[in-house]
């Protein structure tokens, strides 16, 4: 597993981590969440052994990167935001020039090539030049480079940077894949949207400090005690919403573009009662459904006050 304890790093007088702590576990696609300037590339180039913290540390599988930097670095992949292409070399040759770079056994080097290439969905281009696949293309192939050696842990800024919408489907499934895989998979972002599918846990950083970090639920039940409802009538709005007024466990009731919506206190039960009540009372419900909040809604939810 992952740890990171009291991880700092400072610049002169400018500190850009301070004391990030969390835990992780095989399986996990952590959501490393921030704004521009966060903290979240520092925070990864400390994991991945290229940046010395200021203070604390941070052990994989129970090795301390920073006091063993050289055993750690065959556990972990680290595919940064901007990455080079060696020129002139097929896709085959600049993977085959890392198996070798990371002493994979000469005789298992072809089977593990086809094997990230499978993976990565580039067995087609695999005589092409690296210079000639698209933006998207090219990210897989950083990936399948940090996957030959088989890490236990993935560090991935900004992985879908740049990419179209097909691109960008393509590597959420394919993270969702490895961490099905039993990796370990970090990815860093500030696009919302893209991480909501495939990230059981999140982390959200502003200004180098981990505000909340774990798994997505538990943040969202922390900051949404109540189930949200939004309930649809045909015909009048409202005898519905004083129906509901004097109905026990319902706070926070209004009209939201042509929807009652309220927060309702009770379990799953108690709400199938709710709907079967009204619909005995004679209204006619169009729709009865639950909301939740978005991965925006929690970050803005987090941050709310410290960004200004």
């Amino acid at each position: 597993m992952l740890e990171v304890q009291k991880l700092r790093k400072e610049y002169g007088s400018l500190v850009a981590v301070q004391g990030m702590e969390f835990q992780l576990e095989p399986g996990d696609v952590f959501g490393f969440i921030g704004p521009n300037g966060a903290g979240k590339t520092t925070t990864i180039k400390m994991l991945a052994t290229l940046l010395e913290p200021t203070s604390g540390t941070a052990s994989l599988n129970g090795i301390d990167v920073t006091k063993y930097p050289e055993e750690v670095r065959p556990l972990l992949g680290y595919m940064p935001d901007f990455f080079g292409l060696y020129e002139g070399i097929t896709v085959r040759e600049y993977l085959a020039f890392f198996a070798a770079a990371y002493r994979l056994p000469k005789h298992d080097r072809e089977q593990v090539i086809d094997n990230v290439l499978e993976l990565t969905d580039l067995t087609v281009k695999k005589e092409a030049f690296v210079e000639t696949l698209s933006r998207g293309m090219q990210q897989r192939l950083c990936l399948a480079k940090c996957l030959v050696h088989d890490p236990v842990l993935l560090l991935l800024d900004e992985p879908a940077s740049g990419l179209d919408p097909r691109a960008r489907i393509e590597i959420k499934e394919l993270i969702k894949e490895l961490g099905a895989m039993g990796k370990i998979v970090l990815v860093s972002s500030h696009i919302l949207p893209e991480l909501a599918d495939f990230c059981n846990k999140i982390g959200i950083v502003e200004k180098g400090e981990l505000l909340v970090w774990g798994p997505v639920q538990e943040i969202v039940k922390q900051l949404q005690p109540a189930r949200i409802l939004e309930i649809k009538v045909i015909g009048e709005q409202e005898p519905l919403l004083q129906r509901l007024e004097s109905e026990p466990g319902i706070t926070d009731l209004k009209l939201n573009n042509g929807a009652l919506e309220l927060h309702y206190q009770g379990d799953l039960e108690e709400q199938a009662d709710l709907l079967s009540a009204l619909i005995r009372d004679g209204f006619r419900i169009a729709s009865f459904t639950e909301t939740s909040l978005d991965l925006e809604d929690v970050f803005m939810r987090v941050t709310k006050g410290i960004v200004s």
